[in-house]
């Protein structure tokens, strides 16, 4: 009984010690303001899109690229298709990209389609590009968002991370739950990084990197299930901070089934594991060199799920053995309950302060936004039987389907009465 109490205590403080930093992110937002842009410059893009059966999609995010404020004659945009058993090839074509085609049924993997399409690239684009920016094909971009991230990559960095936001967020708790972590890693995580100094993360799409990271790099050499945390990674250990733009808006669908979420986050929970299995050596030894960034991507890929879980078996095991030596199944009741009470209390208070500060971004009824801010811990509760899940059952890669078309929000947004 005293060992599974200390054993609760000890979890409980080292998750307050880890993510509670997180907190203090938030006032950083609201007081801080960012440097002035220098004067930008013009730079030539390669747009680097891997797609596999998305013909229902790719058409809009080509269209939203044309569609930019950005000079169209500085933008190349680039389309492998990934194992495609339907019309992605041709769709993209007639869309005006320079389409590439990979079939290969044993190295499966976004991480190794970028590495081919930038293989393609530098053998009929020696002279190469200023910067390359990567996309999936369910995106929408904003019709500025090339202008706004060329202004901060003429600022000198050398990538770059933009605002996520969800082409879906009304669809239902799933899709909600996903936009609205998205959106809170954007604003307070991404954001309060930047402004503070120290190195932002890429989250799967809509970012940028310039010649110099891909010399040094390589044709893209990150296979692991989540390769954008794997560059993440490896680009704030060889040094180099990673940018935030939060004037760049880009758009992506969310998933809605239970089945296709759990899928794809016990694909994400596995592959935090392999890049802390990988990187962990080298970013504790960051840490104790009192690098901020190599703590904060640890704590970012350390499976904080999985402490959770851990504490609440213990409490469970806790109540249980109390119940058992007299102290009575209501007392259990209440030991698992003031846990679980707080955990909602804490996830809830992180997603109504995002709801209400990006309440203008998020693109769905009030009553939408209000239901689903409650339903945000439940979503996030979900995490901790896919965390555990993942360390015995084994995750791969498996493309999400995407059918929300440009002209489908346009419907919805009319009958909500929205703007998109």
């Amino acid at each position: 009984m005293e060992t599974l109490k200390l054993i609760n205590s000890v979890i409980a403080v080292v998750f307050f010690l880890c993510y509670t930093y997180q907190f203090c992110y938030i006032p950083v937002v609201w007081l801080m303001r960012a440097k002035p842009h220098s004067e930008p410059r013009p730079h030539r893009f390669a747009i680097l899109i891997c797609a596999r059966n998305e013909e229902a999609v790719i058409g809009d995010l080509i269209a939203s690229i044309h569609a930019q404020t950005y000079n169209p004659a500085l933008l190349s945009v680039f389309v492998l298709a990934d194992n495609c058993t339907d019309n992605t090839a041709a769709t993209a074509e007639n869309c005006g990209a320079v389409v590439y085609e990979r079939h290969d049924s044993e190295r499966i993997g976004k991480g190794y389609a970028l590495q081919a399409l930038i293989l393609h690239l530098e053998q009929d684009y020696p002279a190469g590009f200023d910067g390359y920016f990567v996309f999936d094909a369910d995106n929408i971009l904003s019709p500025d968002y090339i202008e706004q991230m060329n202004r901060t990559f003429s600022d000198g960095h050398d990538i770059i991370t933009s605002y996520r936001n969800s082409k879906n967020y009304g669809d239902n708790w799933i899709s909600a739950g996903y936009a609205l972590w998205f959106l809170r890693e954007s604003r307070y995580l991404n954001q309060a990084r930047f402004l503070l100094g120290t190195s932002c993360a890429v989250s799967g799409t809509g970012f940028l990197f310039s010649r110099k990271i891909l010399r040094e790099m390589g044709p893209w050499p990150f296979h692991l299930l989540t390769e954008d945390i794997e560059f993440s990674v490896h680009q704030i250990l060889a040094g180099h901070k990673i940018a935030f733009c939060p004037t760049a808006v880009l758009y992506d669908e969310q998933p809605t089934s239970f089945r296709q979420s759990w899928r794809q986050r016990s694909r994400w929970s596995r592959g935090y594991l392999q890049v802390f299995q990988r990187y962990g050596k080298r970013l504790m030894a960051g840490i104790l060199r009192g690098h901020w960034g190599c703590f904060d991507m640890a704590m970012a890929i350390m499976p904080a799920f999985l402490l959770s879980a851990a504490g609440i078996v213990c409490t469970v095991l806790l109540a249980v053995t109390g119940a058992v030596q007299g102290g009575g199944f209501p007392m259990a009741l209440r030991a698992v309950g003031t846990m679980l009470g707080g955990m909602y209390l804490t996830l809830f208070l992180i997603g109504a302060i995002t709801t209400a500060t990006e309440w203008r971004q998020i693109r769905t009824t009030t009553a939408k936004k209000l239901r689903y801010t409650l339903t945000f811990p439940l979503f996030m509760f979900t995490y901790l039987p896919i965390a555990v899940s993942s360390l015995f059952c084994k995750a791969e890669w498996r493309p999400i389907q995407h059918r929300i078309c440009a002209a489908q929000i346009g419907e919805r947004c009319k009958e909500e009465a929205l703007p998109f």
